[in-house]
């Protein structure tokens, strides 16, 4: 038996009822089942419960979540959010990734470049204008008329107000689509983060395991007008520790689950996608190593780029393991026949969405044909470079911006374009060795995957080796932010005299880019989300919205219990305290105690829960997501899965998927006693249990 088999046959026994078993599911804020949770746990969730979650909980935009602690601005997240931020606030003398960031006041607080805040507002239903806007249309001009639709629902929500943000997300593949309205922070400042030692202590090794003794534990604050913005409704600090049993609820903005996507659709993903993927990640992981060894300026350049290139293939591992059970896929294939069985049973729901399934089957044939261009020209072009990525988007944004917003590439109309002009004047400094890495290995792996022979190859390369190319390419000047906004500014006409050699790069090839991008478009993403939209009608005709939609990096609410699991006939437990570090330290990597720690030992309370697990469904993205007590109090801070929920995309399994969480009691002890953060300990406590709410 696998170890995703208990998992596929719960799924298999429960496929035709097609709802969510206890504690499965991220559930949207306009849609909380509150019956279905009082049930599954004993709590009640008012209103004002539900309110002041939701006004507490951040989404940052470099991929994280953030609860807010303080009606100053005062934000919890993990430490592996705020690494990048950390990494580009070093310099020579100073580490702040290996060493950790300490502050003693505000004044010493300083700014995440590129780094948001987004506190959601309001939830607003515009299904059926943008339903109409695509109405008749077909392939790409399906999804450029729905895209364009989704803009104007965003720019009629927020207006040119810099202060909001709004997002038109689509719902249950196209069965709904909502605008998210954020109040948005464009100042968000590092406070505190502790030292790679203690924040990822195990390491690879340790990686969505159980037991962890990892203080993945970070303060940043938001700022409005260059003051502590004024964040009056905040979660109150429990000083009580996570039993057993209790209640969890987890709020925070899961990025991305495919748990709708048709059989066809999984075996496209099986077969070729992640295949791909994770080959490619596993050589710019050796890479990375490689680099890393060969100095100590190296080690530290290439430390965090590593940690995400490993991160991120253990999740592939897992996603593979999942689509190669063949009891998981049994499963789906019965899920699917069994909501086709109540469509073919309903005369016109079988007139409108009978044959969409075969539609998206169909489609997966133009799948196979136009992946691999779309990977390494389009969606994967750069191979991580963010020099590539900012001469794109100057290369695009000064075309596109000539065109009426009817006209334009979605992502670029008018309503898009002050995130743009934020992301090109506020990221850091790139490394230039590190960009050479990324720029030589999607060059080659372009080569190796569409040949040598083929033309745009040949347009990438001309006669020159990948490697001559990537070293011409990374000496761009496009690191420095002013030289991102003087082309910006300058439009187009600066854009065609630029003499960037990534900005002349871009100009070539991206006809081809843009190519393969709408091939994809027409042959693949029209006609499979014109035949996702009939099937999401199918199942709300069917099921109603009793069902949670995929993740979709959007805020969300899963509940559960504090409890361990049983794995090979032994049973995991669901919490660890401090004394377990120092039993499980070796003094080698990555199992050595930050020396700080070592030299705390004799203050700390060692039977403090340190980290612990919980029933709560999430997935990437969850990261830095408050977890709250029955009475809105906070608890923990989420910062992993364990190895069975790496399979969590696909599906979830309650016996066993499990979130990882720092305790907010560890974390209190540890300020107050290894770090001596006084006044940070004092910002938590202020106000008392209750203040927050």
């Amino acid at each position: 038996m696998t170890l995703l088999r208990a998992a596929s046959a719960l799924i298999l026994a429960l496929a035709a009822t097609a709802s969510a078993r206890a504690d499965e599911g991220m559930w949207t804020f306009d849609k909380i089942p509150v019956d279905k949770i009082r049930a599954a746990t004993g709590v009640t969730l008012d209103q004002a419960w539900l309110d002041a979650a939701q006004a507490s909980t951040a989404r940052l935009t470099n991929g994280c979540s953030a609860a807010l602690v303080s009606g100053q601005g005062l934000a919890l997240t993990n430490s592996h959010c705020v690494s990048e931020c950390a990494q580009a606030l070093s310099s020579g003398h100073d580490d702040y990734v290996q060493d950790g960031f300490l502050t003693d006041g505000k004044d010493d607080e300083r700014k995440c470049a590129g780094v948001a805040a987004e506190v959601l507002l309001t939830i607003i239903d515009v299904t059926d204008q943008v339903r109409a806007a695509a109405q008749g249309k077909s392939g790409r001009d399906f999804v450029r008329a729905r895209e364009g639709a989704m803009a104007l629902a965003e720019l009629a929500a927020c207006g040119q107000d810099q202060a909001l943000r709004c997002q038109t997300i689509s719902f249950f593949r196209g069965g709904q689509f909502k605008v998210y309205k954020y109040r948005r922070y464009n100042d968000v400042r590092l406070v505190f983060a502790p030292e790679t030692a203690a924040a990822s202590f195990g390491g690879d090794p340790d990686n969505f395991n159980f037991p962890r003794y990892a203080l993945d534990a970070a303060f940043v604050r938001l700022y409005a007008d260059d003051k502590p913005a004024d964040t009056p409704t905040f979660l109150a600090w429990r000083d009580k520790a996570p039993v057993e049993g209790e209640p969890t609820f987890v709020v925070g903005n899961p990025g991305a689950t495919e748990r709708q996507l048709t059989v066809a659709q999984l075996e496209t993903q099986r077969d070729l996608v992640l295949p791909v993927i994770q080959l490619q990640r596993a050589e710019l992981r050796g890479r990375l190593i490689q680099f890393g060894q060969e100095s100590g300026e190296h080690r530290r350049a290439a430390s965090q780029a590593l940690a995400w290139v490993q991160n991120s293939y253990k999740l592939g591992v897992g996603r593979q393991a999942m689509l190669n059970d063949n009891a998981f896929l049994a499963a789906k294939q019965a899920e699917e026949a069994a909501l086709r069985a109540k469509v073919a049973a309903d005369p016109k729901l079988e007139a409108e969405a009978g044959k969409a399934w075969d539609k998206i089957a169909e489609a997966q044939a133009a799948a196979a044909e136009t992946f691999l261009p779309l990977r390494m020209l389009e969606s994967g072009a750069g191979g991580g470079s963010e020099t590539y990525y900012y001469a794109r988007l100057l290369v695009r944004a000064a075309k596109e911006r000539t065109k009426p917003n009817a006209e334009r590439l979605p992502e670029y109309v008018d309503t898009r374009l002050p995130l743009i002009e934020r992301k090109l004047a506020d990221a850091p400094p790139a490394d230039a060795a590190l960009e050479r890495i990324y720029l030589e290995h999607w060059l080659l792996k372009t080569r190796e995957a569409l040949t040598v022979d083929d033309p745009r190859v040949e347009a990438l390369l001309g006669r020159e080796s990948p490697e001559r190319v990537a070293e011409t390419l990374a000496g761009s000047q496009l690191s420095d932010p002013d030289v991102r906004m003087a082309l910006w500014k300058g439009g187009e006409a600066a854009i065609e005299a630029s003499d960037d050699p990534l900005i002349q790069f871009v100009r070539r090839v991206d006809p081809l880019a843009r190519a393969a991008r709408a091939a994809y478009e027409a042959e693949v993403a029209g006609p499979v989300d014109i035949a996702a939209e009939k099937i999401a009608r199918a199942r709300f005709a069917l099921l109603g919205d009793s069902v949670y939609p995929d993740a979709t990096f959007s805020l969300r609410l899963s509940y559960g219990e504090v409890a361990g699991w049983k794995a090979r006939g032994e049973k995991i437990p669901a919490t660890t305290t401090f004394a377990g570090l120092y039993d499980r330290a070796t003094g080698a990597e990555p199992f050595a105690a930050a020396q700080r720690w070592l030299d705390a030992k004799d203050r700390l309370k060692l039977m403090t829960v340190f980290d612990f697990s919980s029933t709560n469904d999430i997935v990437g993205g969850s990261s830095g997501s408050p977890v709250i007590d029955a009475k809105g109090r906070l608890i923990g801070v989420a910062f992993d899965g364990n190895i069975h929920s790496l399979g969590g995309i696909y599906g979830y399994d309650a016996a066993r998927n499990r979130t990882v969480s720092v305790s907010a009691v560890a974390i209190s002890e540890a300020l107050a006693k290894v770090y001596d953060r006084k006044a940070l300990v004092e910002e938590l406590k202020g106000g008392g249990a209750e203040a927050g709410r």
